[in-house]
């Protein structure tokens, strides 16, 4: 079912999105929208999805892609059970948008609006050191992940690999949070400070909220350019400079992480050659090792140009979902994710983000996120790797184990049980 409507109303509105580049883009904000497109089935969704586009010719368009819209492009399906139900793909146009430029916030949309910044300066307060090391606030028990049930459909996943039906598939797991209050914009501002993550996003959408704190890209358009930067592979950060830097090292030359690595930039390069201009598809760095606050992570750059006259619809339809989210042989992993997985993925490995008013597109990829819904009070945090034929299974369990460590320790940082249940 689509949803396309039209709304001029602002600070009481549903919708809110907060794109924090942590200095190595744009930061934007958008409170409230002047039109909006609600997808929910995948009947046409594309085609929607580019209508929407089209009729907003010179505007900032906000969107979100859940990872089963990947239905809509494949012959695929999605039965898994949904603990936190989210659209297909919501977009959307709004009266106000600002961007940090030089320290303040400056509208780029809406000049001559009254805006209230406090709003924008609840992202922004400074945390102290104490409630950076805030221990978490109640157990965790229900949101433990199963070591041995993990372990073995790693294996089961190898033998897939030893038969020859995949070389390689992101295999991931979910958390849920059950009877929960977090108070979001807070849990977001330790989030991003716990993780420093280039990509991050904030995202209100009626009553559920998208935390997340990306390293990863998933497309960039500038002009007829279109960039992709895969990651695969990583290792946490040590306080010691020395045995951090041999952490980097490790990683840097480990045959298993730079096979994964380049395995899913072929993919990539696949997917772009199926809408790039003949012979424009090269790969500009390929398994670079770049430090964040909490991990150093393994990512490859991927670019080609495309014709002017290409609708970004089809972009999508090329390359999404994304290959470090999937797997190779791409739509064979989508199938395998389907039967081994035992949930919905939503929001979580699809992606957020935006088109300028020149037609530029910057977007991340939907991982290191917390999904909250407030009605139910339920949490989520989904997070897995690749597996491939040299996995060690307790390995990846612990790697696992790693990336949600700092989200987990944001979600309970103010987290706390709700005085009463729907």
């Amino acid at each position: 079912m689509l949803f396309f409507v039209s709304q001029m109303f602002l600070q009481s509105d549903t919708i809110e999105l907060h794109l924090r580049s942590r200095g190595r883009g744009k930061d934007l904000s958008a409170i409230g929208t002047s039109s909006l497109l609600v997808v929910n089935q995948n009947d046409s969704a594309l085609v929607s999805i580019q209508e929407f586009i089209d009729a907003h010719p010179g505007e900032f368009i906000f969107f979100v892609f859940s990872y089963e819209l990947k239905d809509s492009i494949e012959s695929l399906n999605s039965a898994n059970p949904s603990f936190i139900p989210t659209p297909l793909a919501v977009l959307f146009t709004s009266e106000v948008v600002l961007e940090r430029q030089q320290g303040r916030w400056i509208p780029v949309k809406g000049k001559d609006s009254t805006f209230n910044l406090s709003r924008l300066e609840e992202f922004e307060s400074p945390l102290h050191a104490e409630e950076l090391e805030r221990p978490f606030a109640q157990d965790q028990s229900a949101g433990r992940l199963d070591r041995s049930d993990y372990v073995n459909k790693v294996d089961r996943i190898k033998e897939h690999i030893q038969k020859g039906d995949i070389y390689e598939m992101n295999f991931c797991t979910e958390s849920r949070f059950e009877n929960i209050e977090i108070d979001p914009s807070k849990t977001f501002n330790r989030l991003l400070s716990l993780t420093n993550a280039p990509y991050s996003a904030y995202l209100r959408f009626e009553g559920l909220h998208l935390l997340c704190a990306s390293p990863e890209s998933y497309l960039e358009k500038k002009g007829l350019q279109l960039i992709s930067r895969p990651i695969k592979g990583t290792r946490k950060r040590d306080p010691d400079p020395s045995q951090d830097m041999a952490l980097k090292e490790d990683l840097q030359q480990d045959l298993k992480e730079r096979a994964e690595n380049i395995m899913i930039t072929d993919l990539v390069r696949n997917d772009l050659s199926r809408v790039a201009e003949k012979n424009s598809v090269r790969v500009r760095e390929l398994c670079e090792v770049y430090t964040y606050d909490t991990v150093h992570q393994m990512i490859s750059t991927v670019e080609c140009r495309i014709p002017e006259t290409l609708p970004l619809s089809e972009v999508f339809r090329a390359t999404f979902p994304m290959g470090s989210m999937t797997g190779a042989p791409k739509v064979r992993a989508m199938e395998l994710i389907e039967s081994l997985e035992d949930f919905r993925r939503g929001w979580f490995s699809g992606c957020i983000g935006y088109i300028d008013p020149k037609g530029d597109m910057t977007s991340n990829v939907i991982i290191r996120s917390i999904v909250y819904d407030e009605t139910h009070g339920r949490a989520s945090i989904s997070a897995g790797g690749a597996i491939t034929s040299l996995s060690d299974p307790e390995k990846e369990y612990e790697e696992r184990m790693l990336k949600v460590e700092a989200i987990t320790r944001a979600l309970f940082s103010s987290a706390q049980k709700r005085s009463h249940q729907e």
